[in-house]
């Protein structure tokens, strides 16, 4: 599952270089490790979560362009996981004493096996167990979260990569943020004109692997009447049977849209040249899609 190099604890007190200056707090001490892949190489940006002896998560966060990661914890017993793109989860457990340096040396990750991809046919998007949702900026200070309750879609699984394609659309109509009059104003001509273009429509040109489980899937998306091309960053969860004996294929894709770029420019200002409404819309997707028979 994975290997790891365990350091060794040492105190700080009397000891000279660069952590016998560290503060910390009184009762704690200092958690370390270093991450690296199967040849020995660092890896960057790997996610790790500290979680404590009851399964309550104490601190997150990644590694350094050295692969490495170092925290402050209260003394205790705690498990920690780091997770990187492409590799298998790595557990270990540690013991932080007070005024010690826990360190756990070098985690050596190992590669994931690639999830199977969905045999090539025709896929339709489970609109009941999908969503398609967004985040905007609300006066420079909250965010507001909504999603469109009405979408079909298909995805296209060729034999090879190259040919696959999706299609969305989606009823501009049915925008839920959960407040009826700012659903009205989303829905007029200041935004969406629904009463023009009543539908939104993906239809994509390109699929690529990055890594792993990770996809871009690229396309023309249709908003407002104006097409742009915009990358969905995609990661492919697998296939499974359901319930009723049919083949299902899941993914989250993620996207940022800026809607000056689709003629949405209705700006109301507030004092201090804040924007009512962000320029930013953050677009999150869980697709769930069932093999046609």
């Amino acid at each position: 599952m994975f290997g790891h190099r365990q350091g060794n604890s040492n105190k700080w007190a009397g000891k000279k270089g660069p952590l016998s200056t560290f503060s910390i707090p009184e009762s704690a001490g200092v958690l370390s490790c270093r991450v690296l892949d199967p040849i020995n190489e660092p890896v960057r940006n790997a996610k790790l979560t500290v979680r404590d002896a009851t399964g309550l998560k104490v601190v997150s966060g990644g590694t350094d362009p050295f692969g490495s990661f170092m925290t402050t914890v209260p003394a205790g017993d705690y498990r920690l996981m780091a997770l990187a793109e492409g590799f298998s989860p790595c557990r270990v457990s540690a013991t932080v004493e007070e005024n010690v340096h826990a360190s756990l040396g070098d985690l050596v990750l190992k590669v994931a096996q690639p999830l199977a991809l969905p045999e090539p046919g025709h896929w339709d998007i489970d609109t009941c167990h999908s969503s398609v949702a967004f985040t905007a900026r609300h006066i420079g200070l909250a965010h507001v979260h909504g999603r469109f309750n009405s979408f079909m879609g298909a995805i296209w699984m060729g034999e090879q990569v190259e040919d696959c394609s999706m299609h969305v659309v989606i009823d501009a109509h049915s925008i839920d943020t959960a407040v009826k009059m700012r659903d009205d104003h989303l829905r007029s001509s200041d935004f969406l004109d629904v009463a023009r273009f009543s539908t939104m429509e993906f239809y994509s040109d390109r699929f690529v692997h990055k890594n792993g489980n990770r996809w871009a899937i690229s396309g023309g998306l249709t908003l407002h009447g104006v097409t742009r091309t915009v990358t969905l960053d995609t990661e492919y969860l697998g296939v499974a049977q359901g319930l009723g004996g049919e083949t299902r294929a899941a993914c989250r894709a993620t996207t940022e849209l800026h809607r000056d770029d689709f003629t949405i420019t209705w700006q109301n200002m507030l004092a201090r040249g804040i924007a009512a409404v962000g320029h930013r819309i953050m677009i999150d997707l869980e697709i769930q899609a069932v093999l046609k028979s």
